[in-house]
């Protein structure tokens, strides 16, 4: 895939951005500066979930509730947050709207009842899939499935790193920045093909929330200075 020329990203669209992960990833952004378009398939879950937002922000956050289309057609990058169920679905009927576009995969393809068990789609990964279904006009990067909605919403301090996989040196750079704004460390994990092991950590991760009680375990990388 060849390199895009870098542009500076001000709007981030969030495509399925009622959910837990959307309005958490929606809230950091808005307040590190960025507009934020939450989108969903019904305008009016959208907006609720933009007052959800708005309500832990002051008044000069720009935070928009959009469809799904709209947020796709309008954002510079736009961040996908659909459970894995409505992953295909989504991004055949967005692929027109995101060409030319970095898009940051979040979906995990977890199959319930048994979500702490690895199940990887016949493409490898859900963001495999994702770039599978959006085609070469598309550079595709996943990142933050590892981070818990509760320390995105909450604000806390979060001691989880983020690790950004791309087959675009340019996407991973620019999603790394996009971490930092949510005020987490990010890493390049290299290409596409390493989203394997970072969407399957998150089963893992939801096995020892299990077993321990907790919400938020993550991943820490260690032996690098920071």
């Amino acid at each position: 895939m060849a390199e895009t020329v870098e542009k500076t990203i001000r709007s981030i669209g969030i495509i399925g951005g009622t959910g837990k992960e959307g309005k958490g990833l929606a809230l950091c952004w808005a307040k590190a500066g960025y507009q934020v378009f939450i989108g969903s398939r019904q305008f009016e879950k959208a907006q609720a979930a933009v007052e959800e937002v708005r309500g832990k922000l002051d008044g000069n956050a720009e935070v928009r509730g959009l469809t799904n289309v709209e947020a796709a057609e309008k954002a510079d990058l736009a961040v996908i947050t659909v459970p894995f169920s409505a992953h295909r679905e989504t991004l055949v009927g967005l692929k027109t709207y995101l060409q030319g576009k970095i898009v940051v995969d979040v979906t995990v393809p977890l199959v319930p009842p048994k979500v702490t068990r690895v199940q990887m789609p016949p493409a490898g990964s859900a963001s495999l899939e994702a770039q599978e279904i959006l085609g070469e006009g598309t550079q595709v990067a996943t990142a933050f499935q590892n981070i818990s909605y509760e320390n995105l919403w909450e604000g806390r301090n979060v001691d989880c790193d983020v690790l950004v996989c791309s087959n675009s040196k340019t996407a991973r750079k620019i999603v790394i920045d996009l971490v930092r704004a949510a005020g987490l460390s990010g890493f390049d994990a290299g290409p596409l093909a390493n989203s394997v092991v970072v969407e399957g950590l998150t089963s893992i991760l939801i096995g020892l929330n299990i077993q321990f009680g907790v919400q938020s375990s993550g991943i820490r990388i260690t032996g690098i200075s920071r």
